[in-house]
């Protein structure tokens, strides 16, 4: 009997894994799913076993994550995603749905609300919603389904209920004095007589399982399956623009301890479509690595990947203290271009041709030294002024609004703000729990791989319910990601109405000899594309499995302003899993890393799919830590 091997990627370069995973790693033929909640893998793999193929079920999947896990996105927030068809599988294409900022969201508006930084929480922050009209559009052109049928997982658990996770009961705890003091709407919506449900509550939210129904029924008369998404995407803009609209104008409390109105308006919202780019890429070790452009942190890890290309497999290995220095001080260098050379290609001219060749490459490989850098050193492109950098602050003080986050420096915290995957206290000092990666929950991500050789990759967030009050008649809030953009004219990520905020949302696919091998992602904000490079590092060259790799230990640099409000940073900073041992922590340290323990199993939210193209068989892996992602397939 002849056995078709699994997919191989490295050539166990590395020391082998410590302990046994935590998980089998998935083989199957037939169709894979991997997803940040398992209701939505679960979702996700029964539109699978129904015939439909991996994009109807990666869009039913995403919309019953903005259900089940609303502390982490929603509706009104956004997403990116990057695909192969089985019919081109050698032409990665991204679907963008990053909404861009408002036409009344200019710096000059914000300066006079008396604001320095674009607030981390409140409607002044939203973005263009994008998410919805992203998935619909890939339904439109490359799902088989009928949208009742793919809505109809989310619209059940939105009407009928679903068992609130304990982290969406600790998320409403955090946040709960702020929707009864401030923003009304919400602590009508989210709150049980004043309070947050307890873990395992079953709860609805039927004013979006209405509007998701009135969305299909948009389409009922069409004459045939492309004018109906037509027609819902259409309702969905009228519907949720007209109330957006009429919302917002009434001030409420932000991140900065203000009140503001927003400025979004139902022509906004009606002007947005999603659309299709081309993948960047990149080539590292024989493969080809597929992200977004520089409207989104991508080409970060594609240039992460380029400066460690030219060192021996030794100093690639995460699991040794080289390895973890080395990555590090790339992964600050990759940072430092992000935050001075990115921003919308639509309006900004990005060099990723010059910042990501191969000459710019080994000249910040030559600037990586045995000890930690505590600098930004972004680098230089002939015949280009640098931009300047960004203003680097290691604290920010805010009177922000009640919340309360226990052993915060102040005991209080700006309640709502930034992205979920870090605790953000109301004064951020250097050693505070900004700095330490402790987690209370992250973004989403969904991978899927069919058994005709469809594969897509996706990493859905904002709108979160701590994002913005509540908007009546949705069931869901608003984004924050124009926190994303700069109050600064020079900065090529500057507030600009119809720009797109340069986002942190970014999947990844893996290709070799024009066949997709790997989609991968992970929820954590600045954490995403360095989370991913530890991973890519220990399959591609170190031989671990998918699921080895998203067991191991993680690490991560806070060393270059976050994006995410009060948009901070820790000069030389690493914060790291206590698994990787004292002696590498220790050897850190005495490089000049300044190091945080993060706890065992505290860093990391990846989940991935494979196919082998030689034998047809498919994979799947999912990240442990939290008890909530999960795989399946068969």
């Amino acid at each position: 009997m002849h056995a078709p091997s699994s997919a191989t990627f490295g050539t166990s370069s590395f020391a082998p894994p410590v302990g046994p995973v935590t998980r089998p790693d998935l083989q199957g033929t037939f169709g894979m799913v991997g997803s940040t909640h398992w209701i939505a893998t679960a979702s996700a793999q029964a539109v699978l076993e129904r015939g439909g193929n991996a994009f109807d079920a990666a869009v039913a999947g995403a919309f019953v994550l903005h259900v089940v896990e609303p502390h982490l996105n929603g509706p009104g927030g956004d997403m990116t995603g990057v695909f192969v068809t089985a019919d081109a599988p050698s032409a990665p294409r991204v679907l963008m749905g990053q909404g861009p900022a408002p036409a009344g969201a200019t710096i000059e508006h914000f300066r006079a609300e008396g604001l320095d930084l674009v607030p981390g929480s409140g409607a002044l922050a939203a973005a263009v919603p994008g998410s919805v009209d992203a998935w619909l559009l890939l339904l439109r052109d490359h799902g088989t389904w009928d949208l009742g049928d793919v809505l109809a997982y989310a619209i059940g658990y939105a009407r009928d209920g679903h068992p609130v996770l304990d982290r969406v009961s600790a998320t409403l705890s955090l946040v709960a004095g702020l929707f009864r003091d401030h923003w009304p709407t919400s602590a009508a919506h989210w709150l049980l007589d004043g309070e947050a449900p307890a873990p395992g509550t079953l709860v609805t939210n039927p004013e979006y399982a209405d509007l998701l129904d009135a969305v299909v029924a948009a389409g009922s008369g069409a004459a045939d399956r492309r004018q109906a998404i037509d027609l819902a995407r259409a309702a969905w803009r009228e519907r949720v623009g007209a109330a957006v609209e009429a919302f917002v104008r009434t001030p409420h409390r932000h991140a900065d301890g203000g009140d503001h109105a927003g400025v979004m308006t139902a022509a906004d919202i009606a002007g947005f479509e999603a659309s299709y780019e081309d993948a960047c890429t990149a080539t590292f070790r024989g493969y080809t690595i597929a992200k977004t452009g520089a409207w989104g942190q991508g080409p970060a890890l594609l240039a992460a990947l380029k400066i460690l290309e030219g060192f021996d497999d030794a100093a690639l290995d995460p699991s040794t203290e080289l390895g973890a220095h080395t990555i590090l001080e790339a992964q600050k260098l990759a940072m430092a271009d992000r935050d001075v050379w990115y921003g919308d290609p639509a309006t900004e001219d990005v060099p990723l041709d010059h910042l990501l060749g191969e000459e710019y490459a080994a000249q910040r490989r030559a600037l990586i030294t045995d000890t930690a850098s505590h600098e930004v050193r972004p680098g230089d492109v002939p015949g280009r002024p640098t931009p300047p950098v960004p203003t680097l602050r290691t604290e920010y003080a805010t009177s922000a609004p009640a919340g309360s986050l226990p052993g915060a420096p102040t005991g209080g915290a700006a309640a709502g703000v930034g992205e979920p995957t870090v605790e953000v206290p109301s004064v951020v000092e250097p050693d505070s729990p900004a700095h330490t990666g402790a987690t209370r929950g992250d973004t989403c991500h969904i991978d899927v791989v069919d058994r005709w050789g469809n594969m897509v990759s996706a990493t859905p967030s904002g709108g979160w319910l701590q994002s913005s009050p509540t908007v009546p008649g949705l069931g869901f809030c608003l984004g924050t990601r124009l926190q994303m953009t700069w109050l600064d004219e020079a900065s090529p990520s500057a507030l600009v109405p119809g720009r797109r905020p340069r986002t942190t949302l970014t999947p990844t696919l893996v290709l070799r000899d024009g066949e997709p091998l790997i989609a991968l992602g992970s929820p954590g904000g600045d954490q995403q594309d360095q989370w991913q490079l530890l991973f890519l590092l220990r399959v591609l060259v170190g031989g671990y499995t998918p699921q080895q790799a998203i067991d191991a230990p993680a690490l991560h640099t806070t060393s270059f302003p976050g994006s995410f409000w009060p948009r901070t940073w820790t000069p030389g900073g690493a914060v790291v899993e206590d698994r990787l041992g004292d002696d590498l922590i220790a050897g850190l340290e005495r490089r000049g890393h300044v190091v945080t323990r993060a706890g065992d199993w505290a860093l990391g939210r990846l989940s991935a799919v494979t196919r082998d193209p030689a034998t047809g068989l498919l994979g799947a892996a999912a990240n442990p830590r939290g008890a909530q992602g999960y795989a399946a397939g068969r």
